[in-house]
C-alpha cells in the first residue's frame, strides 16, 4: 500500500525469490465493508477469479459475517473469471450503473454483461516464472526461457496457453489479430496493462487506437501480483465491444 508498483518491480528484479502472494483474509476485508458501509447502503465486491485466488472465498466469508454485524447494509460478492484490466473494466461497469443512480440489482446486471463478454491477450516477455501460476512445470518454464520464447496468455476463469512468439513483434502482431478475431469493426473499450514495460505499453496503445474505433483507451501497470507470475516486460490488452444497444 506505500510503494508504487514500478517500485514494487524493481524489488522483484533485484530478489524474484523473495517474493511471496497471498490472498487477505476475511477480517481484512470484513474490515473494509465495515468502513464503506458508512457511507452506502449496498456494496458490490467484484474479485479475482476464483479459480486464481483464495480473494473470492475470503470476501464471501467476510460478506456472510457482515449480513449479522451490518444488517442495513447489502453486500454482493461477484467472481469475474479474470485478473488485469478485464477484471478492473467489469468493476468500471458497475460503478458507472452506481453512479446513474440504479440499484444493487441492475448493478450487478451491468457488471455481468460485461463479465460475459471481456478478454484479455497477454504477452510474456519471458516463460521464466510462469510457472508460479501452476500451469507448467519450473523446470520447462527454465528452458523456455533459455529459447527465448515468449507465451501468450488469456484469461477465462484459468489462465490458458493460447500461443507462443519467439520475439515481441510477432506476439504483439499475434495478440492484435486476436483482439480483431473478438471485434472484428466494432467499437470496442480497450486498456493497455504492463509489468515495467512502459515504453513497450506506450506503443501497443498507439497500435491499439491506430488500428481500432476505441470507445475508450486506458493505460495501467499490472499489479505486483499479476508481475509475481507473469515476470517484468509483460504487456498486454484487456477488450470488449461496445453493443448496439451503447453497453
Amino acid at each position: 500500500m506505500d510503494i508504487t508498483p514500478s517500485e514494487a518491480y524493481e524489488l522483484f528484479l533485484k530478489d524474484p525469490n523473495s517474493f511471496k502472494s497471498s490472498a487477505p483474509a476475511p477480517e481484512e476485508c470484513l474490515d473494509v465493508f465495515q468502513r464503506v458501509s458508512q457511507t452506502a447502503e449496498s456494496i458490490l465486491c467484484v474479485t479475482v477469479s476464483t479459480q486464481l485466488s483464495m480473494m473470492y472465498t475470503a470476501a464471501s466469508e467476510a460478506a456472510a459475517r457482515a449480513r449479522k454485524e451490518l444488517p442495513e447494509t447489502t453486500i454482493e460478492v461477484m467472481d469475474s473469471h479474470q485478473a488485469t484490466p478485464s477484471q478492473g473494466m467489469i468493476a468500471l461497469a458497475a460503478a458507472r450503473a452506481a453512479a446513474a443512480g440504479q440499484e444493487l440489482a441492475e448493478v450487478v446486471r451491468a457488471a455481468e454483461r460485461v463479465r460475459d463478454k471481456v478478454n484479455v491477450v497477454i504477452l510474456l516477455d519471458t516463460i521464466r516464472h510462469v510457472y508460479r501460476c501452476g500451469r507448467i512445470p519450473k523446470v520447462a518454464s527454465q528452458l523456455g526461457s533459455l529459447l527465448s520464447i515468449r507465451p501468450i496468455l488469456t484469461v477465462s476463469g484459468l489462465v490458458h496457453f493460447a500461443g507462443m512468439a519467439r520475439s515481441r513483434k510477432q506476439g504483439i502482431e499475434r495478440a492484435l489479430r486476436m483482439m480483431r478475431d473478438k471485434v472484428g469493426e466494432r467499437p470496442v473499450h480497450a486498456a493497455v496493462t504492463h509489468a515495467y514495460a512502459l515504453e513497450e505499453a506506450e506503443k501497443l496503445m498507439k497500435r491499439v487506437a491506430a488500428e481500432f474505433n476505441c470507445v475508450e483507451l486506458w493505460l495501467s501497470e499490472f499489479s505486483p501480483i499479476m508481475g509475481y507470475a507473469c515476470g517484468t516486460g509483460t504487456v498486454g490488452v484487456s477488450f470488449y465491444p461496445k453493443d448496439a444497444e451503447g453497453a
